[in-house]
């Protein structure tokens, strides 16, 4: 018998095999890619919309507002609803949502449209992450689940990277203009659905595939009462509000990379879109490093003994020193320079955000998960908000200069670890009641 050191209960060793639950990986890997490809080209579409429809820099930050405020607000619908009908119904309706939100950019013309379109993408788009992190507290235990959703974290900067290749492939190798582009991609969302209701199963539904073996594995943590829980038991726990307030700290950094490097690119070092897409390539492939590193690092910690407490926190304050060269990238002559620079940053952040996303199922029991991960998005949702709306504020005040802006980003994790070690100083699993 061996002890489980977060909960003290005593758990039989089991051997790890099997590899089905991988499987799911790759699906909510490929399911995470379609998201932020959707997500991320307005972003890069920016200079070229903006001189076409004469966007202000505060324009646009009241779009990304837009999309922020609706991320923010559908976290708390779509985090309920995956936990009331499980990640395979509640997903599948996420998914379509946010299609139908891409597909409208097609038809957007004025600012509001624009907003409009970002509104219903934003709320489908955030019952993402509830959906993920469910799905990989259902396919992963303990131990392994930073890494698994380290992987799939991962996927969010190959959307990012492959985003770039897909407005060349649609624009200008297919020739369609950039309303042709928003509604034909948006078949991948419609390929994702198709393939997330045939695929996904729980572990014991798809006894067909997974073994014995491996289904012991992935049940081997301590049983949990199965039992509804109501957001009214969940937002009464500090832990759940210790998740909530990290990702309101550390989600509008990536928000702000996400929706304003292309453009920081653009007028910093005065290149187009076809020179962006190279430093765009490196800087989101060294943050794949990041997230992959940083969710092998807690669970190999855990795998050697050591408690989830100490593996999560030394790993994100880790992941937070490799933000601060941002403090060096303004002023830099040298674009290969800041794109290094902003790599790491981008690395630490997704290092981070691994082992943030596995502190609710390390907390809390499966069935409070989504609804958890939904008070967070709210929280890091309305995190963005606020960051869009002031960087477009102080980008028009400052004739585009963000030495402020990036200086602001670096102390933002280790707040956020110093809030959790207050909230939560064991992260000690907890029953809600």
């Amino acid at each position: 018998m061996a002890v489980n050191e977060s909960t003290g209960i005593a758990a039989t060793a089991v051997a790890r095999v099997g590899k089905y639950r991988w499987s799911i990986i790759a699906l909510l890997f490929f399911a995470t890619t379609v998201n932020y490809i959707d997500r991320t080209m307005l972003g890069l579409l920016k200079p070229q919309l903006s001189g076409e429809l004469g966007w202000t820099e505060n324009d646009y930050g009241n779009i990304v507002t837009a999309f922020q405020a609706a991320y923010a607000l559908g976290f708390l619908l779509m985090g309920w609803l995956v936990d009331r009908f499980g990640p395979k119904i509640g997903y599948a309706i996420a998914i379509s949502i946010w299609t139908v939100g891409h597909v409208a950019h097609g038809f957007a013309s004025s600012v509001v449209a624009f907003m409009a379109a970002r509104v219903v993408l934003g709320v489908g788009e955030a019952g993402h992450f509830p959906s993920v992190v469910r799905a990989s507290s259902e396919w992963f235990p303990q131990k392994e689940r930073a890494y698994a959703i380290g992987w799939v974290n991962s996927a969010t900067t190959i959307g990012v990277i492959l985003t770039a290749p897909t407005l060349w492939i649609f624009m200008t190798w297919m020739g369609f203009g950039w309303r042709e582009t928003f509604i034909y991609t948006g078949i991948f969302g419609v390929v994702l659905l198709a393939l997330w209701l045939w695929w996904y199963k729980n572990p014991r539904d798809a006894n067909c595939a997974v073994s014995d073996g491996e289904l012991a594995w992935i049940e081997h943590d301590p049983p949990e009462a199965i039992e509804k829980i109501g957001w009214g038991r969940v937002v009464r726990k500090r832990e759940a509000w210790a998740f909530a307030s990290a990702k309101f700290l550390t989600d509008p950094v990536w928000f702000l990379m996400l929706f304003w490097l292309p453009s920081y690119f653009t007028t910093t070092y005065d290149v187009d879109l076809k020179v962006v897409l190279l430093p765009m390539i490196v800087m989101y492939l060294l943050s794949d490093v990041g997230s992959i590193a940083g969710g092998w690092m807690s669970s190999k910690l855990i795998e050697r003994g050591r408690t989830p407490n100490f593996a999560r926190k030394v790993t994100m304050l880790l992941a937070g020193c490799c933000v601060l060269p941002l403090l060096f990238v303004t002023g830099l002559d040298n674009m290969w320079v800041a794109v290094v620079l902003i790599g790491i940053a981008l690395a630490g952040h997704q290092a981070f955000s691994s082992n943030l996303l596995s502190l609710p199922p390390d907390m809390f029991p499966k069935r409070a998960v989504g609804s958890v991960i939904g008070l967070g998005g709210f929280a890091g949702g309305v995190g963005g908000m606020i960051m869009a709306k002031s960087t477009g504020l102080v980008l028009d005040a400052t004739k585009g200069n963000y030495t402020m802006i990036f200086a602001a980003c670096t102390v933002t994790y280790f707040i956020a670890v110093a809030v959790i070690h207050l909230l939560s100083p064991k992260l000690t699993r907890i029953e809600v009641a």
